[in-house]
């Protein structure tokens, strides 16, 4: 690096924010050898190794182990599984997970990418000048915004004056409550509510949309619906809460109808972009707190709808997907386009995303609402997935669905429940990215006996085009 004068060090790029966006783009960058400083006041790795993704599939592993266990008697013997969270909350700690949420396995892997790492909070001064703290950076061909997102808490009367969890905390628990009420039926509160509901904790789900999963089809909310009542989870859409209090080691929430109290209570109602004090306002930026707008090569737009030169925004806060692998895709478009090498454009018309509760619930592409709200003519398939091959055969915790959207000859959208719906999700996943007819896949040679078979009777559910 070249100290400049007034301590102006000027390098090739600067990423701001270091979850797995970001961090995949200074890698890229570093590797391509570029000078690059990588800045986060935080964790390297951000939200998804820490509190996100790997320590709550540790959890589901664990909790969908004990449920497989319960089920032994219907299919091959007897078992009696004892549940103990001190397995779970090693692993969580261990290497199979955070490192005792230590990042400097990541912030070695960065270092030998030629990245130099930079803790604190870093400003826009301009659209090539980013401080941090007394340190300025002027970068030569692009700054890229990573900043991600932190846990949403909504203003709930009481609610800031209690001991709540969000995610972050509950990856840390190594003493289970007895009873607990999670604020927010999306998928981080419905995995999380049946993880705890199969290690004998009493859940309780409060859901202000009329249903859980309220971004997913409706067939898909009535079936998970009822999974949770089986896991004994108390289900309760279409709710307000007028006031949470804590007293004496319990919370109250205060609804209209009644009251519920628990031990513990979890906050998971989304998640509120990273994007204050970012100095916007220096390069022209709409700082309203919502998304930053982006064009298709994820360049930053200014209030008149241009692009800021040298300038680019990826992952949750650019608000197409607040999922790793979205950060990751936008990631390589943006280094990509700050190098200024051609590659394709954004496309997000098979953006894939699963809550891993049990049955799996993988979708892909426009819900029916969606594409009927955009005016188009659907035809869609509803089918069993226990009626897959594979289902029949696998007999207890087979539930599950598959739901196709198409038009004309096209799949805009899918849906797949069921015990491995994640992984049946990507043939759907591919037939929607690369505009495969539905007559083609409907010719397709399915392996039989499969989950995955059970797309072919979706397919054929959906009848044909006028």
């Amino acid at each position: 690096m070249n100290e400049q004068p007034g301590d102006v060090t000027e390098i090739d790029a600067v990423v701001v924010g270091l979850g797995p966006g970001g961090e995949f783009a200074a890698n890229r960058l570093g590797r391509a050898g570029l000078e690059v400083v990588a800045i986060d006041e935080h964790l390297v790795g951000g939200e998804c190794p820490y509190y996100g993704c790997v320590p709550s599939k540790l959890m589901v592993r664990g909790a969908d182990a004990l449920a497989e266990a319960r089920r032994l008697p219907e299919v091959g013997g007897r078992a009696e599984p004892v549940p103990d969270w001190s397995v779970v909350a090693r692993r969580i700690r261990g290497d199979d997970g955070t490192h005792d949420w230590d990042d400097s396995t990541s912030v070695d892997r960065l270092e030998e990418s030629g990245v130099t790492v930079v803790r604190g909070h870093g400003v826009l001064r301009s659209d090539d000048l980013v401080q941090v703290g007394e340190r300025t950076f002027r970068a030569r061909m692009g700054i890229i915004l990573a900043t991600g997102t932190a846990p949403g808490v909504p203003p709930i009367e009481g609610l800031a004056d209690t001991p709540y969890w969000t995610n972050r905390d509950v990856v840390k628990v190594t003493d289970l409550p007895s009873s607990l009420v999670v604020v927010g039926g999306g998928p981080i509160g419905c995995e999380l509510a049946q993880v705890f509901a199969r290690f004998g904790v009493q859940v309780t789900v409060l859901e202000m949309a009329d249903r859980i999963l309220a971004v997913e089809e409706p067939e898909t909310s009535e079936l998970m619906t009822s999974v949770f009542a089986r896991d004994g989870i108390r289900v309760m859409p279409g709710v307000g809460i007028a006031r949470v209090s804590y007293e004496e080691g319990r919370f109250q929430v205060q609804l209209a109808d009644e009251t519920v109290e628990a031990d513990k209570l979890l906050v998971s109602a989304g998640r509120s972009l990273n994007v204050g004090g970012l100095g916007l306002d220096a390069v022209d930026v709409e700082a309203d707190g919502g998304p930053l707008a982006v064009d298709d090569r994820m360049r930053v737009l200014d209030r008149q709808g241009k692009p800021v030169e040298g300038l680019f925004a990826i992952g949750d806060i650019v608000d197409k997907g607040k999922f790793t692998h979205v950060a990751k895709y936008q990631a390589g478009i943006a280094v990509r386009a700050l190098a200024g090498r051609e590659g394709d454009a954004a496309d997000y018309r098979a953006v894939p995303r699963v809550t891993f509760t049990d049955p799996e619930v993988g979708s892909v592409g426009l819900t029916e609402q969606q594409a009927r709200d955009d005016g188009l003519d659907v035809r869609v398939g509803v089918v069993d997935a226990a009626d897959s091959s594979r289902g029949a055969l696998h007999g207890p915790g087979n539930e599950g669905l598959v739901k196709l959207v198409a038009v004309g000859d096209r799949l805009v959208g899918g849906t797949v429940v069921g015990p491995t719906g994640g992984e049946v999700l990507a043939m759907l996943t591919t037939a929607i990215h690369c505009e495969a007819p539905v007559r083609s896949l409907r010719s397709m040679i399915y392996a039989y006996p499969t989950f995955h078979g059970v797309v072919r009777n979706a397919l054929s559910a959906l009848g044909d085009p006028d």
